[in-house]
């Protein structure tokens, strides 16, 4: 283990943590990107039942997440993070088998048949293939969960207190960058091979990468490639002066996690704030197509959506070292400088709100004007992974590492019922808004709908970060008293 010169393999598994990340939302998105083309003829879906769909995944997600933490404070990251991958992988390629499911059920052969059903019948097939996606996003949900809290308590064990802000905006990216190559890969798999191969495909990605954790992951002062020198400088902070003594190897119990207003203002800032994202992320593919017919598998289709989340990953890195420079210039300590810079990021999503307006104002461009939306949108999604990365960062300043996973798993809970909410507030409110032809400021239809959700999302973060300055206003580290 000694050298002279400091080995840098904690950002070998920072990598790992990105690569499992970008393979998380690339399973994610595959329904995202193939409903509104490929699914939603077959099954006879509308708005309402996509968005039931993702909004039963965001409740499972947010149970699972609540039970998650603690399974990868009992089991370890290492086994925790393999267990969480394997089912979630299990879980995306089980979608692929709903329609095979449905055709048992309806008494149907094949899918041009479901396709051309009329009537109760169609109605009987929407309501059946529903169901079973739902059971298929619920297994995926139960993996996914585990993959926040994992690399959450992976970056604490491998990363100083200065440094987890930015090694997180760099993991967290993995989500962006599974949103980039997901329109360039997942609308042509479908296109060319059908759905269910698309949902199989990346479904395996995740099976390939447990064959990678298995051989490379181990605790810092145990791995033969982490060095005297590296283990130090990971572990600067372990002789840090508090008011009262904490024990790093404590558990909190469970019930005692929610007694702590550090935990309520992590909770609330996940619930305000987890959902926009995942609506940008499930429905932004709808939201061309019905604003602007274009779908995912064409060109522009593909180009807006790699666009979107390219300008996402390149931002959102950077919104991640932020802090460290507040850090670095001002000497705050890491909380007051990731809640400086959480403010700063909580004022970018307002673009958000000239999405609509400038694409009606820019409708003489045809459906180029989709490029302003989806540009605007960018700015508030960098925001989000932004200000995602430095909120996740919280829980390491303030908890004990042996608590990290739990609140990982609390907060994620908290974001997922606000996601649930939101995704099926949204579903309804699109039938709704197309039904009754809905008007508001100039918009008419399904467009009053989403400027209606773009408002909410707006204004998100900005409420999130004053409730949370409220509940926690200054850096107090929880201390667990002998």
């Amino acid at each position: 283990m000694e050298t002279k010169k400091i080995t840098n393999y904690r950002w070998v598994i920072c990598a790992m943590l990105f690569f499992a990340t970008t393979i998380n939302y690339l399973d994610r998105q595959v329904l995202s990107l193939t409903w509104d083309e490929f699914i939603k003829p077959e099954f006879h879906w509308n708005e309402d039942h996509y968005g039931t769909i993702t909004s039963f995944f965001s409740i499972f997600y947010a149970i699972c997440m609540l039970f998650a933490g603690r399974f990868v404070e009992w089991m370890g990251t290492k086994k925790g993070f393999l267990w969480s991958i394997g089912v979630w992988s299990a879980g995306a390629c089980l979608h692929s088998i709903c329609g095979i499911v449905t055709e048992s059920q309806v008494g149907l052969h094949n899918a041009a048949e479901l396709a051309a059903a009329t009537g109760d019948v169609a109605v009987m097939i929407a309501t059946i293939s529903m169901y079973c996606f739902i059971f298929a996003r619920g297994v995926l949900a139960l993996g996914e969960a585990g993959n926040f809290p994992a690399a959450i308590k992976a970056t604490a064990e491998y990363f100083p207190k200065k440094d987890r802000a930015y090694a997180t905006s760099i993991f967290n990216a993995g989500a962006s960058m599974g949103a980039l190559f997901a329109p360039i890969s997942i609308p042509p798999l479908a296109k060319a091979f059908g759905w269910e191969m698309a949902f199989i495909v990346i479904g395996a990605l995740g099976f390939i990468w447990m064959g990678f954790w298995v051989f490379i992951y181990d605790k810092p002062e145990k791995s033969k490639r982490v060095n005297v020198a590296e283990l130090e400088y990971i572990e600067q902070d372990k002789n840090e002066e508090v008011a009262t003594r904490v024990k790093e190897i404590e558990k909190i119990p469970f019930l005692k996690c929610f007694s702590f207003k550090q935990t309520w203002a992590f909770a609330f800032g996940k619930f305000m704030t987890d959902g926009v994202w995942w609506f940008f992320l499930f429905w932004t593919p709808s939201y061309l197509n019905t604003q602007f017919g274009i779908k995912t598998s064409e060109g522009l289709g593909m180009a807006l959506i790699f666009t979107l989340y390219a300008i996402v990953t390149v931002l959102s890195i950077y919104g991640g070292k932020l802090p460290t420079i507040f850090i670095n210039r001002s000497g705050q300590n890491p909380y007051a400088a990731r809640m400086k810079a959480m403010l700063i990021f909580a004022f970018f999503p307002l673009f958000v709100l000239l999405a609509q307006p400038l694409g009606m104002e820019f409708a003489s461009f045809g459906r180029n004007a989709a490029w302003i939306p989806v540009i605007l949108i960018s700015l508030g999604c960098a925001a989000h992974q932004a200000w995602s990365a430095n909120l996740f960062s919280t829980i390491g300043d303030m908890f004990p590492k042996g608590a990290i996973a739990t609140i990982t798993g609390i907060g994620g809970m908290a974001g997922g019922i606000g996601s649930m909410i939101l995704q099926k507030s949204a579903g309804k409110l699109f039938v709704y808004a197309g039904e009754t032809n809905l008007t508001l400021f100039g918009f008419e239809g399904k467009p009053a709908g989403y400027f209606i959700i773009f408002c909410i999302c707006a204004v998100a973060y900005l409420i999130g970060w004053v409730v949370m300055k409220i509940l926690v206003p200054k850096y107090k580290p929880i201390v667990i008293n002998d």
